[in-house]
């Protein structure tokens, strides 16, 4: 009796604790993701805008005094001004910085801003918004599907050599990929849409910046726009036609990718004083400068003037040459 008792108590034990230790497994082993679960598209988050943080930064590096804050519409943004140091200013020089450039860019746009007002003119120079076109956008991914199994035929599984190892998975990438471009399809603007988004809220700030020069009285205001900044101000003037601007300055012009008009077609068409300022160092800017500049002379009593620039080794001196050129433009009297 005793020896059964030894032999059925281990049995016994051993019957009691398998199923515990069965079910303690089963709750620490985690639940497969459903197909709802996994096929659940992942959202990217939208990148803050590269003017934005350009902002942000010259708000610690800028002193406080030259910092103004204008509204374009809905938006708000940062604007550089500084004040003619004469009691009877020239006017005001409104400066547009091109795609890629903060509003005290190191070339050109800064180092007019700070010269000028030493010339008799105040300088209050913009920032831009990033162009729509040139925008990371936020996107959905959908993970591509699991490759479907074969079909079974009475429980068993089908020979893996009726079935390729990677049909399934070539199938469920062509899918997606099809899949892909038929919702690029449907999210993409309408051609020009983006073009016509971005020149709405360049207008509004370059507009902002005008009635914020006429706040502090300027007798004449002056567009300066640098780099593209020279095309979405010459658009802006021929779209528009303020009559409360007197002249436009070009430095470096450049028309933007993607645009409905290009600057030979805008420039000549200006009915205020137009002066082109171009460096002839680089083969493309020299032609695209002559393009417009033959264009110009198809018209009568155009008001448009280029004015050639050579590139310096010295910066200092090459900004300096651009302020001094651009100063006897505006003002022949003060010239050298």
């Amino acid at each position: 009796m005793l020896a059964l008792y030894r032999t059925t108590l281990p049995a016994l034990c051993l019957s009691l604790l398998i199923p515990c230790t069965a079910q303690a497994l089963a709750s620490e082993t985690p639940a497969a993701p459903s197909d709802a679960a996994a096929a659940a598209p992942v959202q990217r988050q939208a990148l803050a805008e590269r003017s934005l943080e350009d902002a942000q930064a010259l708000e610690r590096q800028v002193p406080k005094e030259e910092q103004q804050t204008l509204q374009a519409g809905s938006d708000s943004f940062l604007a550089l001004w500084k004040p003619a140091n004469t009691p009877r200013p020239e006017g005001a020089l409104v400066i547009v910085p091109g795609a890629g450039e903060s509003a005290d860019w190191p070339k050109g746009v800064g180092p007019l801003r700070r010269k000028f007002p030493d010339a008799q003119w105040s300088t209050l120079s913009l920032s831009l918004p990033d162009l729509l076109a040139d925008a990371p956008l936020a996107r959905a991914e959908t993970p591509a599907p699991a490759p479907a199994k074969p079909p079974a035929e009475d429980g068993k599984a089908a020979p893996a050599k009726d079935t390729p190892a990677d049909a399934n998975a070539n199938i469920a990438q062509a899918t997606a990929a099809e899949t892909e471009s038929t919702d690029s399809a449907e999210a993409a603007p309408a051609p020009g849409a983006d073009d016509k988004a971005d020149a709405e809220r360049i207008f509004a700030r370059i507009e902002a910046g005008i009635a914020y020069a006429q706040q502090q009285n300027a007798r004449s205001i002056v567009l300066l726009g640098h780099g593209s900044g020279a095309y979405w101000a010459a658009r802006f003037l021929s779209e528009r036609q303020p009559p409360n601007v007197q002249k436009l300055v070009m430095v470096s012009a450049q028309t933007p990718a993607n645009v409905e008009h290009s600057l030979e077609s805008l420039t000549p068409t200006l009915k205020l004083p137009t002066g082109d300022f171009f460096y002839t160092s680089l083969p493309q800017v020299r032609r695209a400068a002559e393009a417009r500049l033959k264009a110009s002379k198809r018209l009568k009593d155009s008001n448009y003037r280029q004015v050639a620039l050579n590139a310096l080794p010295n910066q200092s001196a090459e900004q300096e040459q651009l302020f001094r050129r651009i100063r006897g433009w505006l003002s022949p009297a003060q010239a050298d």
